[in-house]
């Protein structure tokens, strides 16, 4: 089973995604102002390559921005490209 854990800050946070309770990947985030927020890191752990995690947790972090009504920079290679080739996730980005 697949589930996520949030882990927040003042200056930012990370989602984690975890199977079966275990940690198999995160992707971190920093607040740029009050509207945005930059993805920094995208990473799924080596024993869970290719699952399809790091996209869940980007689109997580779109789910998240949506919530909070605000935009995002992905200043992270694998974010950027996921938010750039899915047009529907265009005008989530800063």
């Amino acid at each position: 089973m697949i589930t996520f854990k949030h882990e927040q800050n003042k200056q930012g946070g990370k989602l984690i995604i975890l199977e079966n309770d275990i940690p198999a990947g995160e992707m971190s985030y920093i607040w740029a102002g009050e509207n945005k927020f930059i993805i920094d890191h995208t990473e799924t752990y080596e024993a869970f390559g290719g699952k399809g995690y790091a996209k869940l947790l980007v689109l997580k972090g779109v789910e998240y921005a949506k919530e909070k009504g605000v935009k995002i920079i992905p200043l992270c290679p694998y974010a950027k490209k996921v938010m750039e080739k899915d047009e529907s996730l265009h005008q989530m980005i800063f």
